[in-house]
């Protein structure tokens, strides 16, 4: 049981005009109608700090807010790894199931809460998937932080990920360039997929093994959209093994009734290069790969 939490965002022009009601159910599509006018009629949902009616109409700029009660979150793996720390930066290795940030029910059984127990300063400079493990970089202040950001845009951070694909792909090594961009989805109203109006996207693909129905592969991303190495791999023809969301060609498997969140595929971010913003020398994290993400020699030859 966590201890709730006040939801505020400040309207923008997707609320403007609209009943509050029709918003909040066509924005926050996870939670039913007659829990959001139970939630009016208690006078828990404000409008700059005011209860109102289901009807009112919103306009830009209103602060809207409303309090969640404490519930019970989902169990998840409560651990990490600190592979790098100093004053400047924390790297850890996130398990696979545990969120990087809040969202999806999870508020405190996050990355995020874990290490700011040990390191209250620190912020994230990216985020990983649920179900993806592995390296996730931390600023320990906010000029750090500012540095990092330019230096990602910049393109002078690498990112390496381990992935098994379904499949095997016709070359050992190929460059994906489908645009990753907002698609429908029942449930969440859109989700990230490919999406030829979308945005440029970039990943560089290695075969690293070749397996009975799969291939073992590595990932350098230029470009960091939401999902990308699921979905460009999918885009390609070869989706992840067990991922439940994305089908060959980068759309949407089946309905689209699973959510991004959900597990069952695998993905490890491996490798980071930076340079140090303090001290400008090349930084270089990995994080050893689950066992089913190495290849025979790195397992010793044993399956």
């Amino acid at each position: 049981m966590n201890k709730g939490f006040e939801y505020r965002e400040v309207i923008d022009g997707r609320g403007e005009g609209r009943a509050l009601l029709d918003y909040l159910c066509s924005r926050y599509r996870h939670t039913e109608a007659e829990q959001w006018r139970e939630r009016i009629d208690e006078g828990r949902v404000l409008l700059g700090g005011v209860p109102v009616r289901m009807d009112h109409v919103l306009r830009r700029g209103q602060v809207l807010s409303w309090v969640r009660p404490p519930w019970d979150e989902p169990p998840v793996p409560l651990v990490y790894a600190i592979l790098f720390q100093d004053d400047a930066l924390l790297v850890v290795a996130k398990p696979s199931g545990l969120p990087t940030l809040p969202g999806g029910g999870f508020l405190e059984n996050t990355l995020i809460a874990l290490v700011r127990r040990r390191c209250p300063e620190a912020s994230p400079v990216h985020r990983l998937g649920r179900g993806t493990s592995g390296l996730v970089l931390f600023a320990r202040t906010a000029e750090v932080g500012r540095a990092l950001s330019h230096a990602w845009r910049e393109k002078r951070v690498t990112k390496t990920y381990r992935a098994l694909v379904s499949g095997h792909p016709a070359s050992d090594a190929f460059l994906v360039e489908a645009p990753i961009g907002p698609v429908p989805h029942p449930g969440l109203g859109s989700v990230h997929a490919s999406n030829a109006l979308g945005k440029a996207s970039r990943s560089w693909v290695r075969v690293i093994e070749r397996r009975s129905g799969a291939c073992l592969v590595e990932v350098d991303i230029e470009t960091g959209r939401p999902h990308q190495i699921r979905i460009h791999m999918a885009a390609c023809g070869h989706p992840l093994v067990g991922d439940p969301l994305y089908a060959a060609g980068g759309g949407l498997l089946g309905h689209g009734t699973a959510l991004p969140g959900d597990g069952g595929y695998l993905l490890h971010a491996y490798r980071l290069g930076l340079p140090h913003p303090v001290t400008g020398e090349c930084l270089r994290v990995e994080c050893r790969p689950p066992r089913a993400l190495r290849s025979a020699a790195e397992r010793g030859g044993n399956p």
